[in-house]
């Protein structure tokens, strides 16, 4: 099934970028609401070096592009870190995926951790198990989810609600 032809709806694909750990969510909204289309979790190979590692996921996420055909990628933003080394490594991460969904032809947007919370808990330093407890109520998901995948989950909706909300205001103003 095509994503994107489904009748005025959004597929937007969300990633929680990490160097061991990349979570990813894809999600429709459509006039009733939110749909939840697939998630998890890239579980990146540690016997690799680290340039290899970000290969792997560039091709991980090329691959969930191709099976999912998002027309736009919310990625989370870089947060400060107290190890600086860690904070290099998951920038750099981010990159590797930022790459995938500009060379595909998507829309890349950036939030962070912050504006995502408040978009989907209406808090902005809510807990990580608030974050998941909200996105498997919105999308109806059962039993227990990886807090990566929930959080990438949360990007996409994040998005997909700012999306919304700039399109009502140009609408409003064209009026």
């Amino acid at each position: 099934m095509d994503h994107r032809t489904l009748a005025t709806s959004v597929c937007t694909l969300g990633i929680d970028p990490g160097s061991r750990f990349t979570g990813y969510g894809v999600v429709v909204s459509t006039a009733g609401g939110f749909r939840h289309l697939g998630s998890g979790v890239i579980r990146v190979p540690t016997d690799i070096g680290f340039p290899e590692r970000l290969g792997f996921i560039h091709r991980e996420v090329l691959a969930i592009i191709a099976e999912f055909r998002p027309v736009s990628m919310a990625i989370e933003d870089v947060f400060i870190a107290a190890n600086v080394k860690s904070a290099m490594k998951l920038g750099q991460a981010r990159g590797a995926a930022i790459v995938a969904g500009v060379n595909a032809g998507l829309d890349v947007h950036e939030y962070s951790a912050l504006q995502i919370k408040q978009a989907v808990v209406g808090y902005g330093r809510a807990a990580k198990e608030q974050v998941t407890k909200m996105m498997q109520t919105l999308l109806l998901l059962p039993g227990p989810m990886n807090p990566n995948a929930a959080d990438a989950l949360a990007v996409a909706l994040c998005h997909l609600n700012t999306h919304a909300f700039r399109m009502r205001c140009l609408r409003s103003a064209e009026s």
